[in-house]
């Protein structure tokens, strides 16, 4: 029950590591920090690995294996590292496929097939397949960011499974290496194959005679015990050698979690994209009459079949989690999702129709919704895909693990066995929500296990082997997507039995006769309870945190469990996380920066690899390249917050380090502009002067590249005059934010004439005040705390009155709106700043009608803020830019890659020109002249300035415009 492997190789890490430097191009890593980075999956697990290679080219993996063979080392191939069982890690040379070896090689439109590199991300090569009309149906929740290579090693599913099956059913070619450094190309071997194999003669003859005799050994136990079900995981695929099914080897192969071989490219299949679809939901009484019901739906042809019990929605409504989409369903306590396709709407429809039809007619009809608005079937499609996130961290609820979460059953008898698991789940006293791809009997769940204890430990794995002796009586499936791993594996006798284990080993021993790839998974695996990530060992010490994480009862610890490893920070669109997509680096990803800050916190215990704690130089150096965008904090299943534990990492960091200058320099820059503003003449002088521009660059750290904005020639708070105007909204306040006061005043000029023009009395506060934003990047959290005190001070009176604040700069309010509450806890004046400020447009968007606003009609070209994208709302903004008749386009754009002063400081820089360079620059060269381009953050505004001498505008200066008696204006 300890983390401790039992069967550690040993292993000269150094020298191998000296002769994988001599003789690959690619990355080879055994530092500390590298090793941290890939001791867990997405599971209970955890094993350090003895390094990391990062191959560039399959040369660099043969040459791997070569050297790891010579020196006995285990081998691992990984790809996006999102696996549920524990296969992704051990005390291995992991060979991460994700950054280069990740290319779409051939589509095929004809033959309606794909060649694809092991790294190849899923979404990739379906975006590279639909523009001929062809996808690749397996699909998982993490098809946007899962790689193939991974696909292929579990044998993966998802929804769409409905309409092409598993991921062996879609494969016909592997190109694999062996473990003593055999490369051959497999899949169905036909008569003639065979016999030209065998005439060739050598290891690789050997390995299909061996093969062939073990299928002849265990042939009709194979046929007999692997159950005849949509979704069978569990085990090796033995069936696919047999005679009837072409001795395919390639196939056999999918689903061995590389336990056998490394693949280094496939073959696979496509099939036609349908081009249209819609959604058919379904509520019924209870989920069991939803899993009852399962037969009479999947005889209605749907592309994919989803189910979601009233726990889930239950949870989701406690978290907040896509409130529309849970408003949206129908009626019931079980629901049941339809999906159907065609080349029209009008088939798509007429399917789904037929279903309804037929469903009235029962006895006790379910509520029905069809729903044809892509958009909408996109929110509702959101209720299924949130199974891990609102089920894995549940306010006031203990925390829910995998280790029973992909058993499948005969769909036919999917309602008797979700009646009988959840008795199960009672007599354990376990509390869980169920959900899952019910048109082929896969169910999924989260279970509030105690990982911690001796009698949690014990009583989760006496639970899982009576839950395995219940789905094989049922006829069902240990696993029906996730694989073995470690979870499940020491349960595979109960499904199969002693002989076909034995099967098992032997056909692991077969392809991999020295042991080395992936031991101690799915064949002679180490026990459930073993190597946990948590376990006996686990006892994180105390951490007196200056920021508060009520959300997790202000336990930082608790807060470090909160990243449970899915990955949906290594996805190449939304915001979420700008320098994972820049660099390709899992450093650099969300997922990345909270496993370090767990191995730093838990550093301590005896298997622990980050041993200096707050001072842990490979966690200063993730956290670095962390933008601060909060993309996490709403895209991210499980809200992790790493602004928030970069913050307090480097208050804790830097008591025992001397801060660099440019920390002190843009960390306080709202002291330096207040003084410049005495002379912005003369302080722009200074810093435009060559020599001394160049001298401060040097001196503070500063990209070269880069020239500093110059300060306005007079302030805001300077110019601004309030209007005796009538008022009847009452007062505003607003807030001169440091960047728009001093560096951009006429954006805040433009904002107090619309307020006016709206009907409010325009005020500023009677002193100059900062949120203190820039304070957090470097950690300056005693600082940051004060500035907000004395903001809650300056505005008391106004807070108690209820005067709304309108804050320009979205990185300001999402300083209220999020640090606030967190560093403050408990002071109602912070929670009335928090509830009583607003985006400019928020504030205006009710008022829409009155405001009688010009139309500019004018295409734009729109950038929005990350915060205002993630923990904001640009709803708002959006529509008051449709009321004003722009032509709006607002591309996917991510981070703009400047976030303060992080495209200043020089060894960030071109972290922060491939940000920008991503989405942002291409759209702006791309955008006519004559277009208007909006971006409200200064950051974005600056960054698109100077990479493109672009003019860029606030929505307040759009709309300052639009106002009856100003015109437009070119």
């Amino acid at each position: 029950m300890t983390a401790t492997p039992t069967r550690a190789p040993q292993v000269d890490a150094m020298a191998l590591a000296r002769a994988l430097r001599e003789r690959i191009a690619g990355e080879v890593r055994f530092d500390d920090g590298s090793r941290a980075l890939y001791a867990t999956d997405a599971s209970n697990y955890r094993q350090v690995p003895i390094g990391v290679v990062i191959p560039r080219t399959v040369d660099d993996v043969i040459a791997t294996v070569d050297l790891c063979r010579q020196y006995r080392a285990p081998i691992l191939s990984r790809g996006g590292g999102t696996s549920l069982c524990g296969q992704c890690c051990n005390v291995a040379v992991v060979i991460d496929f994700s950054k280069y070896l990740n290319q779409v090689l051939e589509i095929d439109a004809e033959g309606a097939t794909a060649r694809v590199q092991p790294g190849v991300v899923l979404d990739d090569l379906r975006r590279q397949a639909a523009q001929v009309g062809l996808t690749f149906a397996p699909d998982p929740a993490t098809h946007n960011h899962n790689t193939l290579g991974g696909m292929l090693g579990n044998n993966s599913c998802g929804p769409h499974s409905v309409m092409g099956g598993e991921t062996v059913h879609n494969v016909i070619e592997l190109d694999i290496l062996t473990s003593d450094g055999i490369r051959m190309t497999v899949g169905a071997t036909d008569e003639d194959s065979w016999r030209r194999i065998q005439a060739e003669g050598g290891r690789k003859a050997e390995i299909y005679r061996r093969l062939r005799e073990l299928v002849e050994r265990h042939g009709e136990e194979i046929r007999a015990r692997f159950p005849p079900i949509p979704r069978r995981v569990s085990g090796f695929n033995l069936p696919r050698l047999l005679p009837e099914n072409g001795f395919d080897l390639a196939k056999a192969l999918v689903g061995t979690e590389g336990t056998c071989v490394v693949v280094l490219e496939a073959r696979l299949r496509l099939l036609p994209n349908p081009r249209e679809r819609v959604l058919l939901v379904l509520g019924y009484d209870s989920v069991y009459e939803a899993g009852d019901h399962v037969p009479e739906v999947m005889r209605a042809g749907p592309i994919a079949l989803e189910g979601v019990d009233d726990r889930l929605v239950h949870d989701m409504t406690a978290m907040d989690l896509h409130p529309r989409g849970v408003q949206l369903l129908p009626d019931g306590h079980g629901w049941l999702l339809a999906e159907f396709g065609g080349d029209t709407v009008e088939a798509a429809c007429a399917a789904a129709q037929r279903l309804m039809d037929q469903l009235r007619s029962a006895e006790r009809p379910p509520a029905m919704k069809l729903v044809q608005d892509p958009q909408v079937q996109a929110v509702l499609w959101k209720v299924r895909e949130s199974g891990l996130g609102a089920t894995a961290h549940v306010p006031n609820a203990p925390i829910t693990w995998e280790g029973w979460e992909d058993a499948s059953v005969p769909p036919e008898r999917l309602g008797e066995y979700l009646r009988k698991l959840r008795a199960l789940f009672d007599r354990y006293g376990y509390g869980c929500d169920l959900y899952g791809h019910f048109g082929q009997g896969c169910v999924h769940t989260r279970i509030d296990f105690d990982l911690v204890t001796a009698p949690g430990i014990a009583k989760f794995r006496r639970f899982i082997h009576e839950a395995a002796e219940q789905v094989t009586a049922v006829g069902g499936s240990i696993s029906g997507e996730h694989g073995d791993g470690q979870s499940k594996a020491e349960l595979l006798e109960i499904m199969y039995g002693p002989r076909l284990v034995q099967a098992f080993e032997d056909f692991k021993d077969i392809w991999d006769p020295l042991g080395l790839m992936n031991p101690g998974k799915v064949v002679r695996p180490y026990r459930a309870d073993e190597n946990l990530r948590l376990g006996t060992s686990y006892d994180p010490p105390p951490v007196e945190t200056v920021m508060h994480f009520a959300g997790d009862a202000s336990d930082f610890g608790r807060t470090m469990l909160r990243c449970v490893g899915v990955g949906e920070c290594r996805k190449h669109d939304g915001t979420m996380c700008p320098s994972y997509k820049a660099t390709g680096e899992e450093m650099h990803a969300t997922r990345g920066r909270a496993r370090l800050l767990f191995e730093m916190l838990n550093g301590n215990r005896t298997e622990g690899v980050l041993r200096q704690g707050w001072q842990e130089p490979a966690v200063k150096e993730a956290l670095d390249l962390c933008l601060s965008c909060k993309g996490c904090k709403k895209e991210c299943p499980v809200k992790v917050d790493m602004a928030s534990y970069k913050a307090e990492f480097l208050f804790h960091y830097f008591r025992k380090h001397r801060r660099p200058l440019a920390a002190h320099v843009f960390g306080h820059i709202d002291r330096w502009a207040r003084w410049a503003s005495v002379a912005p003449g003369l302080a722009n002088a200074l810093m435009q002067s060559p020599p001394l521009a160049r001298l401060a660059q040097r001196v503070i750290g500063i990209a070269p590249q880069r020239r500093l904005p110059a300060f306005a020639r007079q302030t805001f708070r300077a110019g601004f005059r309030p209007r005796a105007a009538k008022a009847p909204r009452g007062d505003v306040l607003l807030w001169p934010d440091t960047f728009n006061n001093h560096f951009h005043p006429q954006v805040a000029h433009a904002a107090a004439r619309v307020l006016e023009h709206a009907g409010y009395r325009v005020r500023i506060p009677g002193q100059p005040l900062c949120c203190g934003r820039p304070l957090y990047e470097f950690g300056m959290l005693d600082a940051a705390r004060a500035h907000l005190q004395r903001t809650v001070d300056a505005l008391d009176a106004d807070l108690r009155a209820g005067t709304p604040v309108v804050v320009l700069e979205p990185a300001c309010l999402s300083v209220f709106k999020e640090e606030l509450p967190m560093m403050l806890p408990g002071q109602q004046q912070a929670h009335r700043l928090r509830a009583q400020s607003f985006l400019l447009a928020d504030l205006l968007q009710p008022h829409l009608e009155a405001l009688d606003l010009a139309p500019l009609g004018r295409p734009a070209l729109v950038h929005a803020h990350c915060h205002a994208k993630t923990v904001l709302d640009f709803a708002s903004s959006g529509k008051l830019m449709s009321a004003i008749g722009l032509d709006v386009h607002m591309p996917d754009t991510g981070c703009c890659g400047m976030a303060g002063s992080f495209g200043f400081e020089e060894r960030k820089y071109d972290v922060s020109i491939a940000c920008a360079e991503r989405r942002l620059l291409p759209a702006v060269r791309d955008t006519a002249p004559d277009h208007l381009l909006i971006a409200d953050g200064f950051s974005c505004r600056e960054q698109i300035v100077q990479c493109t001498g672009r003019d860029v505008q606030h929505l307040a200066e759009v709309l300052l415009r639009a106002l009856p008696d100003q015109g437009e204006s070119p």
